[in-house]
């Protein structure tokens, strides 16, 4: 603060304990609340018991607020002083700084564990990005989650300055050139383990339609037009979507298909020439695709399932989606009508639709994972957090055997989904894109079907240990509110749950040797 703070003794502030002269302590910080009683939410009433005015009403704050409420103006005006030979122990986050909570960051990048996967590299990196996130991302995604705006462009600028949009399409030629954090990391340095860190640390903020809103869109449309446009059509959109200038979607989902890639109804056709695609359909709940510029489009043709890269036109049009979270997302209902594109548009062989779609799942399911994984950690957190400073029945909440119990459940869920996941990124690293789609198909499957699964028992828990504030909006529950009211998502985006489950089994029976027997 730049004022200079009065000292007290706990005997001065004692003295202003009346309705007209109203002084608390939180934290060795001194507030005057006289006139601020009448506009706190609960009235003058919460202020006024023998153990409240005059006193420090530490954790009786901290029992019914986060400690944000204190960083905001309005009430770091309220302070006056500070509690003489005494120091305030609580604080707020510091940009880059991990949480000393356990269970709060992966172990292989906890302070005092060990990793065969994470080097000092990829520790820098994470302090890299948490900064990024805590300084430039965090204020704009609560903003947008909440009035339902579309991600600053601004903001979106310096994820293209930093390289973050290009990191979010994984290792490759594409990085080339570019300076990724300002040379905390080398482009050729750069591996799966570095994209894995990147991918948690943007889910931080715990704004689900906004993290959906950044660029996500293109994290999954843009990969098929990396492996498989041809050369001058990739070098254009990549450049011009990886700069932040143009904004991509993967449009595969209809309200007649969604896992069920095969029932796809959006045709295309060609001209008599040859020379264009004509495209009619309706794509759904297209992630971004309000303000996209591009999408990657699944289409039947007479050779079978094709996929082409569709510019926004004439015939192309978008209407907004309103679901369970922001729409920062910009979740979209698009239609095409005799939408023109050239033939060299199209991504991969004609009628080979089905290996780009597929092979461009696994790398969006694993994202998704990454993500989910991510978030679970985060509602562990905030557990643990409120168990601790909250009391019931005269004692922490942790002091109840059926807490300990829930928290035991999403801790081991939470570790289990990670270490599963840093295994399959292992995979990754060591494989080229055609294994990974010919042998990783199967275990990412069964990898996003577990963890949004457990993602849902994660939930139901952590509502149950915060009570009702876990399905109130604003206050101490906000993000349990808000993840258990969006997780939902991951068990439907990039292929429904019991479809992943599915496909990992028959994966499982197609490689099933002859000669296995009991």
């Amino acid at each position: 603060m730049s004022k200079e703070m009065k000292v007290f003794t706990r005997e001065e502030v004692a003295k202003h304990n009346k309705e007209d002269d109203l002084w608390i302590i939180v934290d060795a910080k001194v507030y005057d609340v006289t006139k601020f009683k009448g506009l706190h939410p609960g009235g003058v009433s919460v202020f006024l018991p023998e153990d409240i005015a005059g006193q420090d009403a530490t954790e009786a704050f901290y029992g019914l607020h986060r400690h944000e409420v204190l960083l905001k103006p309005q009430y770091q005006r309220l302070q006056i002083g500070v509690i003489q030979g005494e120091k305030s122990v609580i604080h707020g986050g510091i940009p880059g700084e991990l949480s000393k909570v356990p269970y709060a960051e992966p172990l292989g990048l906890t302070e005092g564990y060990h990793s065969p996967y994470y080097t000092e590299s990829h520790r820098r990196f994470q302090r890299a990005a948490r900064k990024f996130v805590d300084e430039i991302l965090t204020p704009d995604a609560l903003a947008r989650e909440e009035d339902g705006k579309r991600p600053s462009l601004s903001v979106i600028e310096k994820m293209a300055e930093t390289g973050i949009l290009a990191m979010t399409m994984g290792p490759g030629k594409h990085l080339k050139g570019r300076t990724l954090f300002g040379g905390v990391i080398k482009p050729e340095e750069f591996d799966r383990f570095h994209e894995l860190i990147l991918a948690q640390e943007l889910c931080r903020p715990n704004c689900r339609g906004y993290r959906d809103g950044q660029n996500s869109g293109a994290t999954i449309g843009l990969p098929p037009v990396i492996h498989f446009g041809r050369p001058e059509l990739r070098d254009r959109i990549v450049e011009e979507v990886l700069s932040g200038k143009k904004f991509l979607s993967l449009a595969i989902s209809e309200a007649f298909a969604g896992s069920d890639v095969a029932g796809l109804r959006t045709t295309a056709t060609k001209t008599p020439d040859g020379k264009y695609w004509i495209i009619n359909g309706t794509k759904k709940w297209i992630t971004n695709g309000t303000f996209s510029d591009y999408f990657t489009v699944g289409c039947k043709t007479d050779k079978g399932l094709t996929v082409i890269l569709v510019e926004r036109q004439d015939g192309v049009e978008t209407k907004s989606i309103k679901t369970s979270y922001s729409t920062a997302a910009g979740t979209a209902y698009i239609t095409f009508e005799n939408v023109k594109v050239p033939v060299e548009n199209t991504l991969g062989p004609e009628g080979g639709g089905v290996f780009v779609i597929l092979s461009n799942f696994n790398h969006e399911r694993w994202a998704m994972c990454c993500g989910g994984a991510r978030n679970m950690r985060f509602i562990v957190e905030e557990c643990l957090k409120w168990v601790n400073q909250r009391k019931a029945f005269g004692k922490p909440l942790h002091a109840q055997a059926v807490i300990r119990a829930k928290l035991a459940d999403m801790i081991a869920k939470t570790e289990a989904a990670q270490h599963w996941l840093e295994n399959i990124t292992y995979q990754m690293q060591h494989m080229d894109y055609k294994q990974q789609a010919q042998l990783l198909a199967g275990p990412i499957a069964l990898l996003k079907m577990y963890i949004t699964r457990s993602a849902q028992d994660v939930a139901r828990d952590a509502v149950q240990i915060f009570g009702g504030r876990g399905i109130t909006k604003t206050g101490m529950g906000k993000h349990i509110e808000h993840y258990h009211r969006t997780v939902p998502f991951d068990a439907i985006l990039g292929g429904a749950e019991d479809v992943l489950g599915d496909l990992g089994v028959r994966q499982a029976i197609k490689a099933m040797p002859k000669n296995a027997k009991l």
